[in-house]
This record gives structure tokens, sequence and C-alpha cells, in this order.
């Protein structure tokens, strides 16, 4: 998994968390569900274009 896509999955779980635990911030969560998805697909296209 290249370096952007590890970062963005750890911050977008670190957001998703804090999401979670602090109702007032309900935006956290969104953005680290928004982050989670970009780094799922930036590994899914590296992957794809190791593949051919």
């Amino acid at each position: 998994m290249p370096a952007l896509a590890l970062i963005l999955l750890v911050v977008g779980i670190v957001l998703l968390l804090l999401g979670v635990f602090v109702e007032a911030v309900k935006f956290l969560l969104w953005l680290g569900i928004v982050l989670l998805v970009l780094a799922v697909i930036a590994y899914l296209m590296r992957f794809i274009r190791r593949q051919t």
C-alpha cells in the first residue's frame, strides 16, 4: 500500500473514532468516512495498475 493511502487510512480511522465518541463534532465522522474511501480507491488503483 503506498504511503499516502496508508496515511489517509490511519487519519480516516482516527477521525472516524473521534466522530463516534464525540457527538458534538459529527462532521469528523463524515470526514473519516471520506478519507477511508479515498484510501481504498488509491489502494485499488495501485493494485489494478500493478496487475496490468
